[in-house]
């Protein structure tokens, strides 16, 4: 069988591994729009996880199987359709993930120093397409709008000493922007409470033990939240806990020796949650151009735990700042009008990974789920995707005996319409280049952020 998988993000790196992994004969081609694989592990994990990363070295191993294939450089939905694929492969599973974002829907959200968490991810982290951005960091005061991990790696990348942000893969454009950035006050305001963020322990940890920075929490949020949490699952228990025990110690006192000699009693720079704000229009300048501050409407929750809903209170609170990012989540978009979409959802419509009324197609990842989880979420949800595929090979819904030519059709459909696809060899020379460039200035690599510069490299 000749199974064929858009997107070379973690959910189509997993797909393709257990599809290779549990069908001995089975032909894997992935194919991704930009030169270099790796989707959001490459540009979305924070520069400062390189821990995250190493599941790049099982991805490779994936690629270099003599059944898989990487074709870079081809934009499915332009370059080559899905009804196209679905005619050259016996299965195609959709793992293309999220391209955009949510938008706040306030007035104020187009204007200059308001940014999408995507974005902004997406400059510092070298997304080809984010890398013009110049963010204006020349403020004092930051909002991010969102209460998750990418909320958290944007404070921790806005107010991380520049040491340590040094030796990481962050661009050198963006450590250059960093290293004039006025910024010293993030807040994180969320329409729920304390009770419903959404980052887990791992990042608040390492924000609160942030050198030099210092968390402002205010005591009066987590009044009566230890009973509150008596019969919480443990996770969201130690969560609470540590914002509690954050927000009841006093500047100064705090928990290591290390820290102690480290943090001044007065930090220049410091980090905060704000609870139960909900944003209603980004202010502008006098000259009406840029944000100055944002509105926020007060709420009130309505229920509790993980289903409370925030209904405005009718109270509304102004707040001084030059720059707003927006981390209200990612978004999905249809890839191709043969595919079936719910806009609503923002997901393909599937059961089981298999995609409704479209025999022969599959999806995997935030495409099909939404965008929320880990890694290890994408990776359990691309092996359920993989475990469709099986079945339906197995029990013959998908019919192997017709021959397929698989990429060699592709092949001449790309050439005939002047596209030329990366392979995984080029992909590794341009990651040899990465990081070459990389130890020359004491970093894991610096990346490559124009796409012109990448193919240029590898002769294309």
């Amino acid at each position: 069988p000749r199974v064929c998988v858009v997107g070379s993000g973690p959910a189509g790196f997993y797909t393709a591994q257990h599809i290779l992994k549990h069908h001995g004969g089975a032909r894997v081609d992935i194919y991704e729009k930009l030169p270099v694989p790796f989707g959001l592990v490459r540009f979305g994990v924070a520069p400062d996880h390189p821990e995250v990363k190493n599941v790049i070295n099982a991805f490779t191993q994936t690629a270099r199987s003599e059944r898989c294939a990487y074709y870079g450089n081809v934009t499915v939905g332009r370059d080559v359709t899905v009804a196209e694929l679905r005619q050259a492969y016996h299965a195609v599973v959709l793992s293309y993930g999220a391209e955009d974002n949510r938008v706040l829907g306030i007035p104020g959200e187009n204007l200059a120093g308001v940014y999408s968490a995507r974005a902004f991810v997406g400059w510092y982290n070298g997304l080809p397409e984010n890398r013009d951005l110049k963010p204006d960091l020349s403020c004092e005061t930051a909002l991010i709008l969102g209460h998750g991990n990418v909320a958290l790696d944007i404070a921790r990348i806005l107010l991380s000493p520049l040491h340590l942000l040094k030796k990481t893969d962050i661009t050198d454009s963006s450590l250059a922007a960093l290293a004039c950035s006025k910024v010293k006050r993030v807040w994180l305001v969320g329409r729920r409470g304390p009770l419903q963020v959404a980052f887990t322990i791992k990042e608040l940890r390492e924000m609160i033990n942030l050198p030099g920075v210092r968390p402002v929490l205010n005591p009066a949020d987590f009044t009566g939240l230890e009973n509150a949490i008596k019969d919480a699952p443990r996770p969201r228990k130690r969560l609470t806990e540590l914002m509690i025990k954050t927000a009841l110690e006093k500047p100064g006192e705090k928990t290591t020796e290390v820290q102690a000699a480290t943090v001044p009693a007065a930090a220049p720079r410091e980090w905060g949650l704000k609870f139960q704000r909900s944003p209603q229009e980004v202010l502008p300048t006098a000259d009406g151009r840029r944000a100055r501050g944002i509105r926020m409407a007060l709420t009130r929750l309505e229920g509790s735990g993980d289903s409370a809903k925030a209904v405005p209170t009718g109270d509304v609170e102004e707040l001084e700042c030059g720059l707003v990012l927006s981390s209200i989540g990612y978004r999905s978009l249809p890839l191709d009008p043969a595919v079936p979409f719910d806009t609503q959802r923002g997901i393909i419509p599937n059961s089981a990974g298999r995609v409704e009324g479209v025999p022969g197609l599959y999806c995997s990842g935030w495409v099909k789920r939404g965008p929320t989880g880990v890694i290890i979420t994408t990776m359990n949800d691309s092996f359920d995707t993989a475990q469709s595929v099986l079945e339906d090979l197995q029990v013959g819904v998908l019919a192997v005996s017709a021959s397929r030519e698989g990429f060699g059709a592709v092949e001449s459909i790309l050439r005939s319409r002047g596209v030329r696809p990366v392979s995984f060899s080029d992909w590794e020379k341009i990651d040899a280049a990465e990081v070459a460039r990389g130890k020359a200035a004491g970093k894991p690599r610096e990346k490559i952020v124009d796409p012109q510069e990448m193919l240029r490299l590898i002769g294309h």
